[in-house]
């Protein structure tokens, strides 16, 4: 299995690795520049595109961000046990996560309206990550460590970039910090997280399973609190993603429930459901009589556990298709 994974002719040295994923070793001042700049200019890009709604220019700023190199970084630590390598990753990390949020918050801050920007599909898609966010950020992540272990298949590294996302959603906390949009920022600093934390789980499994470990002449015993960091690190971020996915899950039922509530009224019609905490916000476009709201908030509360409040947003009026 693991030849099959890593073959040996394949194979890139523990010396390799460690070139390419410490900015310390060899031309150290180079490589740090060169960091530096492209995050830079990969957080103006993305930051600029999030704010202009311009999903070709985000995926542009994913292809330059540099941000997975010191991230793949604390992997190779873990399994080679250099706690060096481990702290200098993490700070480059942690001193680029500052980079972008602050970027993205200046940005906001030179808006005339930065409000309307949260309401975009470039903010939206990345302030409520959910459980399926993670299971893709595993999986690209598993083909991240595979390509940088593997001489032959270095290519699928721009398709890793896009797919696993990490300088675009924090510029979008920067953005809903600079429009004073907190809970939103939390969502998307969440989704950050289970990009890293599942790219450094994955690489860690594939370099053990590749025999770096060995090759570094690393015990267990080393490793052993960096494993349950990491495992803990996952829970973490698991936890807010479920809990959106439920909501989600119940959202649609309320979305149902409300379909149901509305029946007898033809020419009622649910635009949309926001299930956050405690309340549950219907919107609904039809007649000025509707059918009394304690018959949905009952409905409501055989359904959801919680029995959140149901916020009723009518609008009056119907929609009306032109004839051609």
């Amino acid at each position: 299995m693991t030849a099959y994974l890593v073959p040996t002719g394949q194979r890139r040295s523990l010396d390799e690795l460690t070139d390419k994923l410490d900015l310390s070793v060899g031309e150290g001042t180079a490589k740090r520049s060169a960091f530096w700049i492209m995050l830079v200019l990969s957080a103006v890009i993305a930051i600029s595109g999030v704010i202009g709604d311009s999903t070709a220019t985000v995926i542009g700023a994913m292809i330059v961000a540099p941000l997975s190199v010191p991230i793949l970084g604390v992997a190779l630590g873990v399994v080679s046990g250099r706690g060096g390598l481990v702290g200098r990753s993490l700070l480059l990390v942690g001193a680029g996560v500052v980079l972008v949020i602050a970027l993205g918050f200046l940005f906001a801050a030179l808006l005339p309206n930065p409000v309307n920007v949260l309401t975009n599909a470039q903010v939206v898609g990345r302030t409520s990550p959910k459980l399926m966010d993670l299971t893709a950020a595993l999986a690209t992540g598993l083909v991240a460590a595979v390509a940088i272990t593997r001489r032959d298949v270095g290519d699928v590294l721009p398709g890793v970039a896009i797919a696993i996302s990490l300088v675009p959603p924090l510029g979008v906390v920067g953005v809903c910090l600079g429009a004073h949009a907190p809970a939103l920022a939390l969502g998307a600093f969440v989704l950050f997280a289970s990009n890293m934390v599942a790219m450094i789980i994955t690489t860690t499994i594939v370099l053990l399973l590749a025999g770096y470990a060995t090759d570094a002449e690393s015990t267990a015993a080393r490793r052993g609190r960096a494993y349950l960091a990491l495992g803990a690190a996952l829970v973490l971020v698991a936890v807010p993603m479920v809990i959106n996915s439920l909501s989600t899950l119940w959202a649609g039922q309320i979305a149902e429930a409300a379909r149901d509530w509305l029946r007898e009224d033809t020419g009622a019609q649910v635009i949309d459901v926001e299930l956050h905490g405690d309340t549950a916000t219907v919107s609904v476009l039809g007649p000025e009589q509707l059918p009394p709201v304690a018959r949905l908030q009952q409905r409501v509360d055989d359904l959801v556990p919680w029995h959140p409040d149901v916020v009723l947003v009518h609008t009056v009026g119907a929609r009306v298709q032109s004839q051609r």
